[in-house]
């Protein structure tokens, strides 16, 4: 039997219910549990999305462990629903919402404190951190996108490296990393990957580094010093340990290291270079910014593997295997 339909804010039809992958507490895999529950309340100010595809990331297993219970200042509830990165169509917008319209393709970077995340049909997100979707990318890519994409972004601004420069990009075959390739290349910046596997190597090559090598098996600081003898101008980490400092050995002294906040373990040996630790700014101007770029070059979004919404636990679980990309849970 279908469900009662309702009208939402903005005239949209939408079920008084939805399906989702819920928490009921903290901890393993097995906890991840499929069921209905209820649609999130529309604020004046909100958009509700009709989920397509949901990005899954490697943060989603600290969260879903309760590693960041109480870290946005809020108190978590239950059922808890994960989820960070979602693409899909404008199910319904609040009163005060006027840039979209009922059916339209957007993607939007959210919190799951304290309203839910992106693991259901339905995800609810203030206007101002949802963008339409560029015309040239897929609705999959754009689910798996926002916040890596904005992240290594923000870490570029950071950076702010002339055309020319030498930029280390390490975990150059990860999510934020070969995102910050591609826009790195757009600026004009020179691109040393340190990607992970022959398969992560092929991955940053292909999307525009000058050199690539692979952190696991070459010596990345002798290829640094190849790559730019003077020393690199500057790093954007995004894989913590003993190599990734190690290898920050290569940025001048006057050269400066970006290591967005969540990429762990963090650096215990200070090198010469300025170190800045740092979050990824999802604002609408930075959503602007990303869709301009996505509009004038070959941006795109490495997808490894997408998951049926019911297999969400065999995601989580991929989140431990190699990998290149990102993963996404497909739900609508």
């Amino acid at each position: 039997m279908e469900s009662r339909v309702e009208r939402g804010a903005g005239g949209a039809s939408v079920a008084p219910g939805m399906n989702a992958v819920v928490l009921d507490r903290f901890g393993g895999v097995d906890e991840l549990t499929a069921r209905r529950i209820r649609l999130p309340r529309v604020g004046d100010d909100d958009v509700l999305i009709r989920v397509e595809f949901a990005g899954v990331g490697s943060w989603d297993a600290g969260e879903r462990e309760g590693d960041y219970d109480g870290v946005f200042g809020v108190a978590s509830t239950f059922p808890y629903v994960l989820g960070w990165d979602a693409a899909g169509t404008v199910a319904a917008v609040g009163r005060d919402v006027t840039r979209f319209e009922v059916g339209e393709r957007v993607y939007a970077a959210t919190m799951p404190v304290p309203r839910g995340g992106c693991y259901a049909e339905y995800t609810v997100v203030e206007a101002e951190f949802v963008a339409r979707v560029p015309d040239r990318m897929p609705t999959e890519q754009a689910g798996a996108m926002a916040w890596d994409a904005l992240t290594a972004l923000s870490g570029l601004d950071l950076l702010n490296l002339r055309p020319g420069g030498t930029l280390m990009v390490f975990g150059a075959s990860g999510g934020i990393g070969h995102m910050a390739v591609q826009l790195a290349r757009h600026r004009g910046i020179r691109v040393l990957a340190v990607a992970s596997g022959a398969d992560g190597v092929a991955l940053a090559r292909r999307l525009g580094a000058d050199h690539a090598v692979d952190g696991r098996r070459d010596d990345v600081l002798a290829a640094a010093f190849e790559f730019a003898p003077g020393g690199l101008d500057a790093a954007l980490v995004t894989v913590g340990g003993e190599i990734a400092e190690r290898s920050l050995r290569a940025v001048r002294e006057s050269g400066r290291i970006a290591w967005p906040n969540g990429v762990l373990p963090t650096p215990v040996a200070s090198p010469g270079a300025t170190v800045s630790h740092y979050d990824g700014d999802r604002s609408r101007i930075a959503t602007d910014r990303l869709n301009a770029i996505i509009e004038a070059s070959s941006f795109e979004v490495h997808v490894a593997r997408t998951f049926p919404f019911e297999r969400a636990r065999d995601a989580h679980r991929a989140l431990d295997d190699h990998y290149v990309g990102k993963l996404a849970l497909k739900v609508g």
